[in-house]
């Protein structure tokens, strides 16, 4: 076997390799390797279909690599769930809401995540408002039904970020932290929405007590 088809061999069973990886921070290391191997393997064979695209492959994937690397490093230097939702800004997309549009409906079904950045959103059943920096939608998302739970309506003309059903489960999948992150927001929304049930039925409790 001569070295030339030693190399081709090599950059085969890369490819090979990559479909065995369940993460994707190892798949986009073998890849670039593959990208790598492959496109020696075209140079040296003058194999040029071979060589224009593994050349063309190979600064895909190191972009790739890089932004889940950065969003790594932005989880384990987040010191809370919002600022981890600011590294995540390069996989979501922008919306622009003007004031009274409805971002969300109760019943309807949940298929994305969205972080406010600039103006105020009103959530219709409890009458509170949500500022910049707030995290929408987490909970349908990932509940079993995947229903909304409230209506969620601009008071204000608003800039947010979403980010969709299937990426939002991928990242789970693919990065523990993320999953962390998730269980953090849920849970803290979670004990804010009964700590507000709590107060509506002391205050109730109180009005409806009869005078002594």
């Amino acid at each position: 076997m001569s070295w030339i088809d030693a190399l081709g061999y090599a950059a085969s069973l890369t490819v090979f390799a990559t479909f065995c990886m369940s993460t994707m921070v190892p798949l986009r290391y073998v890849a670039i390797a593959s990208n790598v191997l492959f496109a020696a393997f075209g140079y040296v064979g003058h194999i040029y279909p071979v060589l224009i695209l593994h050349a063309v492959l190979l600064p895909v994937n190191v972009t790739r690599l890089v932004q889940i690397k950065r969003l790594v490093r932005g989880i384990g230097s987040a010191h809370s769930a919002n600022e981890f939702l600011n590294s995540l800004l390069p996989f979501m997309r922008e919306l622009r809401l003007n004031a009274g549009q409805v971002l969300v409906r109760k019943g309807e079904r949940a298929d994305r995540l969205y972080y406010l950045v600039e103006g105020e959103l009103v959530i219709d059943e409890l009458g509170k408002a949500i500022g910049p920096g707030s995290v929408i939608g987490e909970i349908g998302l990932f509940a079993p039904h995947q229903k909304r739970i409230a209506t969620v309506r601009c008071k204000t003309d608003c800039l947010l970020y979403q980010l969709g059903e299937a990426k939002a489960k991928e990242l789970c999948y693919q990065d523990r932290s993320f999953g962390y992150a998730m269980l953090q927001l849920i849970t803290t929304r979670l004990l804010e929405n009964q700590s507000a049930t709590h107060t509506e039925i002391r205050s109730d409790t109180v009005v409806a007590a009869p005078p002594q």
